[in-house]
Formats: structure tokens, sequence, C-alpha cells
């Protein structure tokens, strides 16, 4: 019987805690920026999640870890849904950017959420010829 009291009352404050943190989180508001994964030099190497914030017109890859990666000069080359092999890696309902860098660096492949995807083009302008 004591048990049956002691669970009751380790549900009701769990529960208390999950709401609590849940009325912060909304509070909040949403996060800044665009999440996804990118990929330095596009095409090869492993896909590192972060995300693309566009504050001032000057956009950037800020990874989970490392330094940001500027995309101050960066065009928007193709969009493209990702291969089978990429689809292990990131969410197959991607899509992924291919970014040409201005300083004539390592293009950069970002894999963003359908929904986001206007976003990012929006940080990303079109490459013109």
């Amino acid at each position: 019987m004591i048990e049956f009291l002691f669970f009751a009352l380790v549900a009701a404050g769990t529960g208390w805690l999950l709401r609590r943190k849940h009325r912060q989180r909304v509070a909040a508001g949403p996060p800044a920026g665009v999440p996804g994964m990118a990929r330095r030099p596009a095409g090869e190497g492993r896909w590192r999640a972060g995300r693309v914030y566009a504050e001032g017109g000057a956009a950037r890859w800020q990874p989970g870890r490392g330094p940001a990666v500027p995309l101050a000069g960066a065009r928007e080359g193709s969009v493209r849904a990702p291969s089978v092999r990429e689809g292990l890696s990131i969410n197959p309902g991607s899509r992924i950017v291919t970014c040409a860098t201005a300083d004539g660096g390592p293009d950069v492949e970002i894999a963003v959420m359908a929904p986001d995807l206007h976003e990012l083009l929006a940080a990303v302008p079109p490459d013109t010829p």
C-alpha cells in the first residue's frame, strides 16, 4: 500500500515538472535559425548537425560544435532530394541545397527539411550568371 502511494507521488511530481518545462519552452518561442545538416566540401565528408542563421543579410552555418562557416557571398547552385545512400545519414524527406562560396573555396551542401527550404533559399540567393 505504501508503494502505491509512493509511486503516485512520484508520478504527480514528474507530471508537474514536465508541464512546467513545456510551459517554459512555449513561452520562449521557436529557436532562431534554420535547423539542418551540412557537409563541406560538397559530395564528401560527414554530415554535421547545426543551424543556418541569416541576421543582417550575412548568412552563416553554425555547427553544433566548432567554428561558424560564413556564407556571406555564397550562392545557391542546385536543390535536390537526397540519394538512397545519403538518406541513411540524413532524413530522406529533406532537400539538399548546394551552395557555391564566393571566395572560391569548397562548395557547401546544406540539407534542410522541406518546410524550412524557403527560409534557407531566402538566406542564400540563387546563382545568376
